[in-house]
């Protein structure tokens, strides 16, 4: 059976193992823990192997991939399961396994559905984890040289990864040595290989220490990642600028923590928001205001409509930033403003713009823009 087994993005790091059948009656997994898998349904579909290619999967395949918990709105939901299991399924293309709890509506992806063969172990026996939780460094503010750049969006498929790869690709482009860093979400290479390929010097995630995904993470081992990433970034090339991307809305679990964390904010030195649409803009900017942050640059998807800028623009004070001004050196000059403190005033222009909402049917409505 091993011979046949293929092996996903998220247990590129396994090497020797046994496959132990018995185990996975009597143990749950966590996360991280490798198990061989065997598709029941949902063949025909695509995944990610360990060396990041494409590999194709067919019903009767044996599969080996890690298991984890996925939060992703657009698509599904998924955890780890509690008890052992005979059933569960594959909640990404990266190679992460467990229960599906939900789907998005709108998501055209076929589950495909595995019977859980037993745990991939070592040659003590014990199970294989990928997550080295011995890697995770302490979290020193201190060790951060670079300037750090956060990428965030209103929600998720926003456009952080795309304004996050051009920033990288921009200031490469203008003489500056520029890491991507994606500190969360859920396995897969697209993300670091898309900011690669834009012209940042280097890309890493959080695959890097081996998670098939961060959510449910605590706050504690995010910092270490953090950190951790950071750090081996500086080793390898001293960037100038690190741009850190954080998966999902602003909202999300993991995204809400770091972003309310003051030691988290207090090594950061700018802050990019992605949107995908006018009312995301205000919102995003009214929840980071409140939270003491102040992007420099609003850009996303929504600048792929002339429209969407002009109907925003005009009311918020943070320029939107097109993925041509990403790639321009004008984008330096906006970097070298000081990062704004949880004690400076609001937005003027987004506090103006609430102040200004009044009542209308008992539902509240914008001030007129223009004739």
């Amino acid at each position: 059976m091993k011979k046949m087994v293929k092996k996903t993005f998220a247990c590129a790091s396994v090497g020797y193992y046994e496959i132990n059948t018995q185990l996975s009656t009597q143990r749950a997994p966590e996360a991280g823990d490798v198990g061989i898998f065997r598709i029941c349904s949902g063949g025909g579909q695509f995944i990610k192997g360990a060396n990041t290619e494409t590999c194709y999967l067919f019903d009767g395949d044996y599969l080996m991939a890690a298991f984890g918990n996925r939060y992703a709105t657009n698509q599904v939901e998924g955890y780890v399961p509690e008890t052992p299991v005979r059933y569960c399924q594959l909640l990404s293309k990266g190679g992460v396994a467990g229960i599906l709890k939900s789907a998005n509506g709108t998501f055209k992806g076929k589950t495909i559905e595995l019977e859980w063969l037993g745990y991939a172990v070592d040659g003590q026996g014990q199970p294989i984890n990928t997550i080295r939780y011995d890697e995770l460094m302490p979290f020193h503010p201190s060790s951060i040289r670079s300037k750090v750049i956060l990428s965030i969006g209103s929600s998720m498929d926003s456009g952080k990864t795309t304004s996050a790869a051009y920033l990288a690709g921009g200031l490469s482009q203008h003489g500056k040595t520029t890491a991507y860093v994606k500190l969360t979400g859920t396995a897969f290479p697209k993300d670091a290989q898309f900011a690669l390929g834009r012209g940042a010097d280097l890309a890493i995630d959080f695959t890097a220490l081996g998670f098939p995904s961060t959510y449910l993470c605590s706050l504690d081992t995010l910092l270490g990642l953090y950190i951790t990433l950071i750090c081996r970034a500086q080793d390898a090339i001293q960037p100038d600028y690190i741009i850190v991307e954080i998966a999902d809305g602003i909202l999300q679990r993991e995204t809400s923590m770091l972003l309310q964390n003051d030691a988290f904010m207090a090594t950061v030195s700018g802050v990019m928001l992605s949107c995908g649409d006018s009312l995301g803009v205000i919102s995003g900017l009214q929840i980071l205001n409140q939270w003491g942050i102040h992007p420099f640059a609003v850009s996303g998807l929504l600048t792929a409509s002339e429209l969407l800028i002009e109907e925003v623009q005009n009311l918020i004070s943070p320029p939107i930033k097109r993925l041509a001004d990403l790639l321009s050196a004008d984008i330096l000059a906006l970097l070298e403003l000081p990062v704004a403190s949880k004690t400076e005033p609001e937005s003027q222009a987004v506090e103006a713009l609430l102040a200004n909402l009044w009542p209308v049917n008992g539902r509240y409505a914008l001030p007129a823009i223009g004739g």
